[in-house]
């Protein structure tokens, strides 16, 4: 059957791992707090449990046996594997003096920020629609901070603050990543894993493994290896299948199953004007990912018209 224009071909399969993946990532923030354990500690946690999965993921792929090295791009890798630990260390800390439906909507601004970074040092194309996209979740942002909620010196505060760094730093990581593109997935997050143990490292506190119990020990596993290590392998085993709008909307599912967790069982009371900010940020989000598929499209016809060939994906 010929397809309609427009229309996407999407592998069933592949979209229901990746919705897997993404709904248990949505509840790590709830998860994490069961843990016991500081923001540092649980990520060198998550560091080696990722690193464990994908590198026998990269195994069994048979990737690793065609694998290209570049060594401008190991810089990149290097650079990406320092933001992305730090946006990790960041996101948590935040979950320890915020409610969780602040941090994952704040750490979603992630997107934006890099819209305009892009604006700025890449000059890359924007519509009138991304700078509306971009003021409505600036609006947000400072609706969730609050009129009468900027106490610097209240933990509610410093959570915010940390929300807003890892979201920086998560954004930076995806602008490295753009560079990347002979490396496989596999490696690429698998180097990343070992540069984030071995940055950590010196500023773990093993004493704090010891002491917690045994249910926090279970959950410290359930984050390390289920919302790393198999969220990672159903991640990258799905995008691969998927085009890349299909992708970009699945970014919505994690903060809606984090918000609903902390409401239903977090017990989080938001105000008004907070309530308010949240839906700025996830309708700006939107429109700035409708936007950003727009402009790839019209790039896209725009290279078949010149070639008279489809990009591979």
């Amino acid at each position: 059957m010929c397809k309609q224009k427009g229309e996407i071909d999407v592998n069933k399969n592949a979209l229901f791992q990746l919705s897997i993946a993404m709904t248990i990532f949505g509840s790590i923030g709830f998860f994490s707090t069961f843990t016991g354990l500081p923001a540092i500690e649980l990520v060198w946690v998550r560091c080696i449990c990722a690193a464990v999965f994908l590198i026998m993921a990269w195994i069994v792929s048979g990737r690793f046996k065609s694998e290209k090295w570049n060594r401008k791009e190991l810089i990149y890798i290097a650079c990406c594997g320092m933001t992305n630990v730090c946006n990790w260390v960041f996101l948590f800390k935040a979950f320890e003096r915020t409610s969780i439906t602040i941090a994952i909507t704040l750490y979603h601004l992630a997107p934006i920020i890099v819209l305009v970074m892009g604006s700025l040092f890449f000059k890359e194309k924007k519509t009138k629609l991304m700078y509306v996209s971009m003021l409505v979740c600036f609006i947000g942002t400072l609706s969730i901070i609050g009129t009468d909620g900027v106490r610097f010196a209240s933990e509610s505060w410093r959570g915010i603050v940390y929300s807003i760094i890892a979201a920086c730093f998560y954004a930076a990581t995806m602008l490295l990543g753009k560079s990347i593109t002979k490396t496989s997935v596999y490696a690429t997050t698998f180097i990343q894993m070992v540069i984030g143990l071995i940055v950590l490292l010196p500023f773990i506190h093993f004493n704090n493994y010891q002491a917690i119990d045994t249910s926090q020990w279970m959950y410290v596993t359930v984050t390390g290896v289920i919302h790393t290590g198999i969220v990672y392998f159903l991640f990258f085993n799905s995008i691969r299948h998927l085009p890349t709008t299909v992708v970009s909307s699945m970014v919505f599912v994690d903060p809606t199953v984090a918000i609903l967790l902390d409401v239903f069982f977090g017990n989080v009371y938001l105000r008004w004007l907070q309530l308010f900010g949240i839906l700025c940020i996830f309708i700006g989000l939107f429109y700035s990912l409708k936007a950003s598929s727009h402009i790839a499209s019209i790039t896209e016809e725009n290279y078949i018209t010149r070639t008279g060939k489809v990009r591979k994906q």
